[in-house]
């Protein structure tokens, strides 16, 4: 059987200052480095951190530091307690990971391994890496959503990293209350842990850490909300108005209406659109969120939308980037905002009794079909499903031709 020990906090003098141990006056201006001591297997090896308190400052009978002074220097030795508390944590964590191998193991590989797996085994810097890897994907959006949950939990933890050894359920139960106060919504809260969750679990992969299941008591599901819909009556309003001299609100209305048509699509796919998507009058592109292939039958009014706004000039189908190659994620999230703007306004003119966005188009054209009695199977309940996976699921096996007669029989009536 193995057998290990620390000492976890051990109190050693300068060598530098040749101040002898015993001259207490001196001794006691006179700062000492903390050092950690990992025995096995009666081997002994000796870890030199960084940190550094004086004698007033060190717990001998408990071996830990204690905060003197003024409140400077006690705020510096409780952030050297929460280090070593979590170093601790780190390399009780690699000594546990050595003892589910089940192999031989020396101090040095303990030390090694502590000495190897530092700044990197941060949270902060482990998840700025996975957001990095996400851009250089491509995955800007993704990227995106990753950042801020990684914004909101640095404020949450005053910017300061923390092991992933050290992160469990407690922690996690901490941040939720802390986001639970500012007063966000659970679906934002489930936002946030799910991301979390997804690089914690990245790291385990990689073994980083050990699988401690820190997210098993916080909230990481969805809960229902009510369906941002509007009725085929309200999209026949939307349409009929007269914007011909407003030229911003004519073009979101118009977009919106192509949203509607193309089966609720969303905004950012149908900015990404390119003229040469449409082949023998079936329109085809890939979801940017679940990366799945559709396709759908140019009929009369989506055409006629579509040559309305068509140019000779760019490669896109509508003008929304307007500006190829030149930073077009953010020309797509500047169009986004001011086109929403414009259907807030369009809402109040035909008074509904909801906001107006460019999402709304997606709930509506689900809403509607399943009022026309159209199988559930070949609606997508993101308008209705209670999970993205069940709605991938479903989504990969519709087939198109159920979809464009589908898309038909609701658009008759417009």
């Amino acid at each position: 059987m193995v057998h290990y020990q620390f000492k976890q906090y051990k109190y050693d003098y300068d060598s530098k200052s040749k101040i002898p141990p015993l001259d207490g006056q001196r001794r006691y201006f006179c700062t000492g480095t903390i050092v950690y001591l990992v025995t096995h297997r009666r081997i002994a090896r000796q870890i030199t951190t960084s940190y550094k308190v004086f004698p007033r400052e060190w717990d001998e009978k408990c071996s830990e530091p204690i905060a003197a002074g003024n409140d400077r220097r006690a705020a510096i030795v409780q952030s050297i307690t929460r280090k070593l508390r979590s170093d601790m944590e780190r390399l009780s964590a690699i000594i546990e990971r050595f003892e589910n191998l089940s192999r031989n193991y020396s101090s040095d590989d303990v030390v090694e391994k502590f000495r190897r797996t530092g700044k990197e085994n941060t949270l902060f810097v482990f998840m700025e890496g996975v957001i990095e890897r996400l851009r250089q994907l491509n995955h800007s959006g993704t990227a995106k959503n990753y950042s801020a949950a990684l914004g909101s939990f640095k404020r949450f933890r005053n910017n300061e990293d923390i092991q992933m050894e050290a992160i469990d359920h407690i922690l996690m139960e901490d941040y939720q209350a802390y986001l639970a106060s500012l007063g966000v919504v659970p679906n934002s809260i489930s936002f946030y842990m799910r991301i979390l969750r997804a690089v914690y679990n990245r790291a385990v992969e990689q073994e980083l850490t050990i699988d401690r299941n820190p997210f098993r008591t916080v909230f990481t599901g969805v809960e229902k909300t009510r369906k941002r819909a509007i009725s085929i009556s309200d999209i026949k309003r939307i349409r009929d108005l007269d914007l011909s001299l407003k030229p911003n609100l004519e073009f979101a209305r118009n977009l919106f209406l192509f949203l509607f048509l193309c089966r609720g699509m969303s905004f950012i796919d149908a900015a990404f659109l390119k003229k040469s998507d449409i082949q023998s009058g079936i329109l085809t592109y890939r979801r940017h969120k679940t990366n799945q292939v559709l396709h759908i039958k140019i009929i009369k009014p989506i055409k006629e939308l579509v040559d309305r706004y068509s140019s000779n000039d760019s490669p896109y189908l509508l003008p929304i980037i307007t500006r190829p190659h030149c930073d077009e994620r953010r020309q797509y999230e500047t169009a986004l905002r001011r086109v929403n703007k414009s259907l807030k306004t369009i809402a109040g003119m035909v008074k509904l009794p909801i906001p107006l966005t460019t999402y709304v188009s997606r709930h509506a054209w689900a809403t509607i079909a399943k009022s026309k009695n159209i199988p559930v199977n070949v609606i997508s309940d993101a308008l209705g499903h209670d999970s993205i996976a069940t709605t991938q699921i479903y989504l990969a096996s519709i087939d198109t031709s159920t979809i464009d007669r589908a898309n038909e029989l609701i658009i008759k009536d417009l």
